[in-house]
């Protein structure tokens, strides 16, 4: 029996996991596929490192041995950046070598370049891990897209970040501890900037927006804020009004043009995103036929994302599979953004602040967090306006609040901070 031979590019918490998947699995994807599945090669960087695998799989750090593997089928990708990720898929499609990645930088750079060179050598490359870990994201927005016009995407895609803003909240404790505490669970990387500064839901969302609309958002004009700055007060303050910070990655488009954002967001009980908790994700697609659709799943860990790349495995080499040689749609476009200036309601954080006549207010709260008194505004106002505020208190914070249905209970708390 012929088998489905399989190269996996790097050896870490994701790529591990994808071979203990197809290992623990292999009877049920032989059924499936109807010929077993064998992890012939995989790439690593430290071959004298001792790894519990099989020893007939070979273990190299030289990319063309990888590539020379007899009767090589598919490459499955989970490296870290832009390159030498982008190199190693090209030589592998080059090979006529299918792909499944979970690289979301790589594909948010590079991936309307990696689907040309899919086509052009006849062979399919996908991406559900890339972005939402054991979400069906993409394969749902390709349906959706077959008879919906999907106006907006609005989700939870880090599950790091979710799981540090609820932990805080729900333990009391300050940042660093939070982080300290995901990094022990394996939810959190040694440097967890990608994921504690916005980066890993950027790059999502810009494969989200290309996958959707054909064209990316201008980078240096989307909006992208990360959870280092919230602080414990914020949070306190978001509970009083009956909010919760959630770290939010938006695209939606209009007549104007695209508009996305990455940023920590109040929101509202309300909201499908507003129960969210710990490492899971969620994404809320907004089509003119379908309405809303919240999609829930685990974000952070190495399950998750092996189990899309895996469930990718099973389609990639389908010819007649929906989402392969799908028509690029973001050759040759270009996108455009413009500033919102329409009213949309805010949450100010601020010792003391003077509000101009354009600032409906609609709440005020006062918080004692740790001694120190802090006021939270509900205002309506529109962007311009908000910045303006912005450029003249240096203490303010602000966050966008979504959701509707807001709980105004005490005008005085007082929050003690445990150590």
């Amino acid at each position: 029996m012929s088998k489905l031979k399989v190269a996996l590019l790097g050896f870490g918490t994701v790529g591990s996991g994808v071979y203990e998947a197809v290992k623990t699995h292999q009877q049920r994807l032989e059924t499936l596929l109807g010929k077993p599945v064998e992890v012939a090669a995989v790439l690593i960087k430290d071959e004298q490192k001792k790894r519990n695998v099989d020893s007939n799989v070979l273990f190299t750090s030289n990319i063309e041995k990888v590539l020379e593997t007899p009767g090589l089928n598919v490459v499955m990708e989970a490296i870290v950046g832009v390159e030498p990720g982008y190199t190693y898929l090209s030589k592998a499609m080059e090979k006529g070598c299918h792909i499944v990645t979970a690289n979301k930088e790589l594909f948010a750079h590079k991936g309307i370049e990696l689907k040309k060179k899919a086509r052009e050598n006849n062979v399919n490359i996908l991406f559900e891990a890339a972005v939402a870990g054991g979400i069906p994201i993409i394969g749902t927005l390709r349906k959706l897209l077959q008879v919906n016009d999907v106006s907006k995407v609005t989700g939870i895609l880090n599950g790091t970040s979710n799981y540090i803003l609820s932990d805080i909240r729900t333990r009391q404790i300050p940042f660093s501890r939070a982080l300290e505490a995901a990094q022990q669970k394996g939810y959190a990387e040694a440097d967890p900037v990608n994921d504690v500064e916005g980066w890993d839901a950027f790059y999502k969302l810009m494969i989200l927006s290309e996958l959707l609309y054909g064209v990316q958002p201008e980078w240096t004009e989307t909006t992208r804020k990360g959870i280092r700055d919230v602080s414990f007060g914020d949070i306190c303050i978001a509970e009083a009004f009956g909010l919760r910070i959630k770290h939010i990655a938006t695209v939606e488009r209009s007549l104007e043009g695209l508009k996305a954002r990455v940023e920590p967001v109040m929101m509202a009980p309300s909201h499908p995103l507003y129960s969210i908790e710990g490492v899971d994700n969620a994404v809320t697609v907004t089509g003119d036929l379908v309405g809303e659709v919240t999609l829930t799943g685990p974000g952070a860990g190495a399950k998750p994302t092996a189990s899309a790349m895996v469930e990718d495995l099973l389609h990639v080499q389908d010819s007649n599979h929906p989402f392969v040689h799908e028509k690029i749609k973001g050759e040759n476009q270009e996108s455009t953004l413009k500033d919102d200036n329409r009213l949309q309601d805010w949450l100010l954080v601020v010792p003391s602040i003077n509000l101009p006549d354009d600032v409906v207010v609609h709440e005020a709260k006062t918080l004692t967090v740790n001694g120190k008194s802090v006021t939270g505004y509900y205002v309506s106002g529109s962007v311009a306006t908000v910045n303006r505020l912005l450029k003249q208190y240096s203490t303010l914070v602000v966050y966008p609040v979504e959701g509707e249905g807001l709980r105004f209970e005490s005008k005085e708390l007082v929050i003690v901070n445990t150590r």
